[in-house]
C-alpha cells in the first residue's frame, strides 16, 4: 500500500512539533513510495539466490543431468523462475 500525505504529520524543530506543509509532505510521500518500490522490483532476486542452493548443489545437478540425460537441474531453476518472477 503507497504512503500518502496523510502519513506524515509533523516534525521536531528546536525541540516543538511545527506542522509539514503540504508540498515538503508531498516530496516525502514520494521519497518513501519510490524506496518501497525499488525493495520491491529487487525482492524478486534475493529470493530466488536462496531458492536455487548453491553452485555445487547446481553443477551436481548439471553433472547428474549430463550423465543421465535427466534435466533436473533446469527444471530446478525453472521451477524457481516461476516462483519468483521478476
Amino acid at each position: 500500500m503507497p504512503f500518502t500525505k496523510s502519513d506524515v504529520t509533523h516534525k521536531q524543530v528546536n525541540g516543538e512539533l511545527v506542522e509539514i506543509p503540504d508540498d515538503e509532505k508531498q516530496a516525502i510521500v514520494d521519497q518513501w513510495n519510490a524506496q518501497e518500490a525499488s525493495a520491491q522490483s529487487t525482492q524478486w532476486k534475493h529470493e530466488r539466490v536462496t531458492a536455487y542452493g548453491s553452485v555445487g548443489d547446481q553443477l551436481d545437478m548439471m553433472y547428474h543431468d549430463q550423465t543421465t540425460g535427466s534435466r533436473t537441474w533446469l527444471d530446478h531453476i525453472e521451477a524457481v523462475k516461476e516462483a519468483h518472477p521478476k
